[in-house]
């Protein structure tokens, strides 16, 4: 990839689980700085392409699938290690180890990315400032509220000063206001020139924060464009990258998904 601001580029890529095909054709580019949902049933492939950017679900073919400055489908698995230590992944359940501190837990992973203990102090002490809990670092994971965990999982994704935050589901098990929050918190490191590509089920927050949508529909990816108030597809759209409007109801599925 040339262009300095393309971060990831797939063309054609088909993507399996197992023997079954999840993704189709997926063709799609995404830049430096960009703020992108996906958004779709559960089961529509959301995590597949997710785990895809980091080698977890293998491209099945494809003419063009990179990441960074890895051809995915040449990567040796020997490689992957770096290409995931440049990226930061925030999982929905948190994944925190139990049996130790915040602090033990960011340096068990700066630890095993070859950072020495001086160095990776100060970068832990950063990076529990860069999300507000500089004051938590010596407590244990159950000590900590959700949010707090959450947050505490964004800052282990920040540690190596990634180029890109792939965050899956990451106010899933969060109440309203705190998930406001953690939003406010990663459209805050995008800011500062991270790309965020963040799968949901909450279409409110598509509404209260503007971003790239990408929606899963029947094996496939559509582009609906960056729209302030993005639910259902406008049908008068013409462009290729379709606007949306809020309507007076949404179908029953994908409306009781939003409230999860």
């Amino acid at each position: 990839m040339e262009d300095n601001n393309l971060l990831i580029k797939y063309t054609n890529v088909n993507l399996l689980q197992g023997e079954v095909i999840v993704l189709r054709d997926v063709n799609l580019e995404v830049r430096r700085g960009e703020f992108i949902y996906l958004i779709g049933k559960v089961g529509c492939g959301k995590s597949t392409l997710l785990k895809s950017f980091y080698a977890e679900v293998p491209i099945a073919s494809g003419e063009a699938a990179q990441v960074l400055e890895y051809d995915l489908k040449k990567l040796k698995r020997k490689k992957i290690p770096y290409l995931r230590r440049q990226l930061g992944i925030i999982y929905q359940d948190f994944q925190l180890l139990t049996d130790r501190t915040v602090e033990e837990n960011l340096w068990f992973v700066l630890k095993a990315t070859g950072w020495k203990r001086k160095e990776a102090n100060e970068r832990i002490k950063e990076v529990l400032k860069q999300v507000g809990m500089e004051n938590k670092g010596y407590k244990m994971p159950h000590q900590l509220s959700g949010g707090e965990q959450q947050r505490i999982v964004i800052a282990r994704a920040l540690l190596n000063k990634p180029q890109i935050i792939l965050a899956d589901e990451p106010t899933g098990h969060l109440d309203v206001e705190t998930g406001d929050e953690i939003i406010r918190l990663l459209r805050e490191i995008r800011e500062e020139g991270t790309t965020i590509i963040m799968s949901t089920h909450n279409l409110q927050l598509l509404e209260q924060y503007p971003g790239r949508i990408l929606r899963f529909v029947s094996e496939h990816i559509q582009e609906d464009g960056e729209s302030s108030a993005p639910v259902f597809q406008d049908a008068t759209a013409k462009s290729p990258k379709k606007r949306f409007v809020i309507p007076d109801a949404v179908n029953e599925e994908e409306g009781q998904e939003g409230k999860e």
